[in-house]
Formats: C-alpha cells, sequence, structure tokens
C-alpha cells in the first residue's frame, strides 16, 4: 500500500481524540525521500496530566474496566488481535512509511508479531492467580496478584508496533490502565491503533496515547506522582533518566529494556556458509536498528579470513532502496540524526585502524540510507566495537581460544544478548553458562516469540517483557494472612 490511509493526528485521550493543549503539532518525516508525511498533534506535561486522570478514572474500583469480567476481557483483546489481523496491510504500511523498513518486513515479522502478543496476553486474563501458603499457628495465608494501576509506557521507534503490544500485552491482560508515549519519528501505527481500541470495545480511559518528544511528555509521564509505573525501551541514557525520574518523584516501578552490544560468537567447527547467512541476520535485521544485534562477531583465528570474505560477497548483495519495493533487503535509517550518527561510527572505525572491507558510505543523495558495511581486523576498545552503532555496521573480531572469547565477549557494560554457532554440545553448555546475557541464541538469531522471556544483564536493562515473566512487572503481590 503505496499511499496508505493517515489515522486521526491528535491525542487520544479518554477513547476521544483531541487537540494537544498548547495547539502545537510536529512533522513525521518520511526517510524516504525525506518529506514531511503529516503534522501529529504535541503533547506536553498538560495532556499527560489530563490523560493520567483519565486512566486513573478507568482504573477506579467499580469502574467498567475493574469490574469486567476476566473472559470478557479476553474476548476483548482477542477482538482486537482479530482487527489488527484485517488492518495488517495497513499497518504495515505505515510501519514502512515512517520507520522506512520494508513492507514485506513489516507484514512478515513485526505485524504477525505483535499480533501473535495480543493474543498470546489476551489468553493470560484467565489464568492469574494467587497462592495458598502453609504457615505457622492457627491462620489461613493467600496470595492475591492485582494490578499496579495506572502504567506509564515510553516506547521506541525501531519497532514502533511490536513495542507496542509488547508492553500493552500484558498490562492490559492484568487490568491496568495506560499512558503511552509514541516515538515521535513514528506516530502512525501507534494512532490507527487507538481506532482498533474503541472498535474493539477497551473502556474509556484504558488506553491513552500521546505523540510528543522525550523531554517534553516522556519526562512528564516518567515524574508523574499519580503514575505507579513505568516501563520504557530506548537507550541506556536516557534509561538512567527514566531510573532517576521515578526515584525522584513517587517511587514508581520501573522496567527498561535498554541498548546492547552483543557478541555472536562463530565457534571453528561451524557450517561457514550458515554461520554468515546468521550472522548478517543478526547484524543487518531492521538496518542494524535492532538493540539485541550481534554487532559484535568474534570469528575463531582458523576460520577468520574465509568467514570474512563470504560474509563480505553476501553484502554485496544485500538490495537498498524503497521500503515498498518488494525486493528491498534494507530501507533508509529512521531519521537524519541516526545517519549521521552512524556515518561518524564509521569514521571512527576508519581512523582507529580497522579494516573497511565493505561500504562505508551514505547510499544516494535522498533519503538517510546507508551501505552496509564490514569492518576487519577490529580490536577490543575501539570506538565501533564498544558502543552501540544502531545501524548496518557488522565488525569482525578474531580470537583463538574458548577462555579468551569468553572473557572479551563479556568485557561491556551491556548484557542483553549473544549468540552461538557452534556444532559442539560441551561448547555450546560452557557458554550459554558463561556469557553474561539475558537472551542467548544458539545456532539462530533474532529467532522472537511472545512466550520467551527477553531482557538483559546489567546496563540493558531492568526485568523482563514477555511470556510469563512479562506480566511481573504489571502484578502486585498481596499477601493475606486470617485467623482460622
Amino acid at each position: 500500500m503505496l499511499n496508505p490511509a493517515l489515522p486521526n493526528l491528535k491525542l487520544f485521550i479518554n477513547n476521544e481524540w483531541v487537540d494537544a493543549k498548547s495547539g502545537k503539532t510536529f512533522p513525521v518525516i518520511n526517510p524516504s525521500n525525506e518529506e514531511v508525511i503529516c503534522e501529529v498533534a504535541e503533547a506536553d506535561a498538560a495532556d499527560v496530566d489530563v490523560a493520567v486522570k483519565a486512566a486513573r478514572e478507568a482504573f477506579k474500583v467499580g469502574s467498567a474496566w475493574r469490574s469486567m469480567d476476566v473472559f470478557e476481557r479476553e474476548r476483548r483483546l482477542l477482538r482486537l488481535a482479530d482487527l489488527m489481523e484485517r488492518d495488517k496491510v495497513l499497518l504495515s504500511s505505515l510501519e514502512a512509511l515512517d520507520n522506512g523498513k520494508p513492507y514485506s518486513v513489516a507484514y512478515a515479522v513485526d505485524v504477525s508479531l505483535s499480533i501473535e502478543c495480543v493474543r498470546y496476553y489476551a489468553g493470560w486474563t484467565t489464568k492469574i492467580q494467587g497462592h495458598t501458603i502453609p504457615i505457622r499457628g492457627d491462620a489461613y495465608c493467600k496470595t492475591l496478584l492485582e494490578p499496579k494501576g495506572v502504567c506509564g509506557q515510553i516506547i521506541p521507534w525501531n519497532f514502533p508496533l511490536l513495542m507496542l503490544t509488547w508492553k500493552i500485552g500484558p498490562a492490559l491482560a492484568c487490568g491496568n490502565t495506560i499512558v503511552m508515549k509514541s516515538a515521535e519519528q513514528t506516530p502512525l501505527s501507534a494512532l490507527h491503533m487507538c481506532n482498533l481500541m474503541q472498535e474493539a470495545g477497551i473502556p474509556n480511559g484504558v488506553f491513552n496515547l500521546l505523540s510528543g518528544f522525550g523531554p517534553t511528555a516522556g519526562s512528564a509521564i516518567a515524574s508523574h506522582m499519580d503514575v505507579d509505573k513505568v516501563a520504557f525501551t530506548g537507550s541506556t541514557e536516557i534509561g538512567h533518566k527514566i531510573m532517576k525520574a521515578a526515584g525522584e518523584s513517587n517511587l514508581k516501578d520501573i522496567s527498561l529494556e535498554l541498548g546492547g552490544k552483543s557478541p555472536l560468537i562463530i565457534c571453528e567447527d561451524a557450517d561457514l556458509d550458515k554461520a554468515v547467512e546468521l550472522a548478517a541476520l543478526a547484524l543487518f535485521l531492521n538496518h542494524g536498528q535492532c538493540c539485541i544485534a550481534g554487532s559484535r562477531t568474534f570469528v575463531h583465528d582458523s576460520i577468520y579470513d574465509e568467514f570474512v570474505d563470504k560474509a563480505m560477497k553476501h553484502a554485496q548483495k544485500r538490495k537498498v532502496g524503497n521500503p515498498f519495493d518488494s525486493n528491498t533487503d534494507q530501507g533508509p535509517q529512521v531519521d537524519k540524526e541516526q545517519l549521521t550518527k552512524i556515518l561518524d561510527y564509521i569514521e571512527s572505525g576508519k581512523k582507529e585502524g580497522a579494516k573497511l572491507v565493505i561500504g562505508g558510505e551514505r547510499f544516494g543523495d535522498q533519503g538517510y540510507y546507508v551501505q552496509p558495511t564490514l569492518f576487519a581486523n577490529v580490536e577490543d576498545g575501539m570506538k565501533i566495537e564498544q558502543e552501540e552503532i544502531f545501524g548496518p555496521v557488522q565488525t569482525f573480531l578474531r580470537y583463538k581460544s574458548l577462555d579468551e572469547v569468553i572473557s572479551r565477549a563479556n568485557n561491556t557494560k551491556y548484557g542483553l544478548g549473544a549468540g552461538i554457532i557452534s556444532n559442539n554440545t560441551k561448547t555450546i553448555n560452557r557458554l550459554s553458562r558463561e556469557l553474561q546475557a539475558g537472551v542467548i541464541y544458539v545456532n539462530l538469531y533474532n529467532h522472537f516469540c511472545a512466550s520467551a522471556p527477553f531482557g538483559g544483564y546489567k546496563m540493558s536493562g531492568i526485568g523482563r517483557e514477555l511470556g510469563f515473566a512479562g506480566l511481573h512487572n504489571y502484578l502486585n503481590t498481596k499477601c493475606v494472612i486470617e485467623s482460622v
């Protein structure tokens, strides 16, 4: 759908479309051609206040949402997933339009996984339960799992719809209400989701969506005294600010899914052709704009040169271009800021002595495109080895032993993911235990599923999303002890 119908471009508060209190709007840019797609309402702290009040009212005991039968809540969430399925082409087109990812990928991956996520958590609404606990004395103990309340949710631009569903799925399944801020670069699919929420029968005030910027709307959510919990996906830098704001306000609960610099370890027994394919998937998915990207590729010394040669030939085949062209493998980066940042990292790699194998330049003169870029002879401590580039820049490091590669792979402030490519069970088991990361991929990469928990160690975040573990971000445990 080359010219998808645009959704309502206002703020969505209490099931109504409203202008920002300030009357401000901001432009949404098409990263393929750098042209303005539309202007959307720009929320700030005043709009956050209104949205939080609506969410608080919807969370009151006796409200339509709080008194809704859990089976009815399940039916409405399943209805939401069905509506997403009906509008799959439109949602995929909106993702390609303001994010720049290929339409074919948005359809097959982003929107499909988003629908799966809503359906998965719809099923949990009827299965959230506490326990009875044997305790000392003439007393009876039980636990109740209760929703946290008003949840602030701040989502990123790299997977706009998917990150929306990773947040709303468990939050709504547990019975919370939501004030969400979408990324300013990619608001369109989230705005269409508001229409689907209405159609699915989600009550007034349960889901509120604000388009806006982090320093204004995002900061106001994180520091709001009547927000009970904040969930954020984005950079580690902003994660620090979210955590500080939560602590300095009402000490609200937080969950953070932050940056990564994930190692991908190619062992000497790996099938080289398969390893090259998986390494490309690990790095180039979503144009490298993926927090768990396998962006440090450690290759065993005995196969290093052959691997790099095969990786170069594989990268040469990647087609960069229009997201709506079915043959496109890689669209533009999301905005000019990202383009500039990536090109700066490439220059840093050159200056620090890494060998540029292929790419290294902007692609074309219109749109935020970057050539698929490969660096060999990358050394520990180089900027491109240590910092999250968030672009199509693949780095190859040489290693000789497992002890060495484990130490080097763990030598990072991040710990979101890691990958292992090997046919040796003993090697796989050791690496899986000793790599400091929340998600370990073995002989595959970027395999996402709503039932599998996702999250990191160290500065890659706090808490887990998806699966049963993802519910705990949105539940309080109440202990009830009574005399018998």
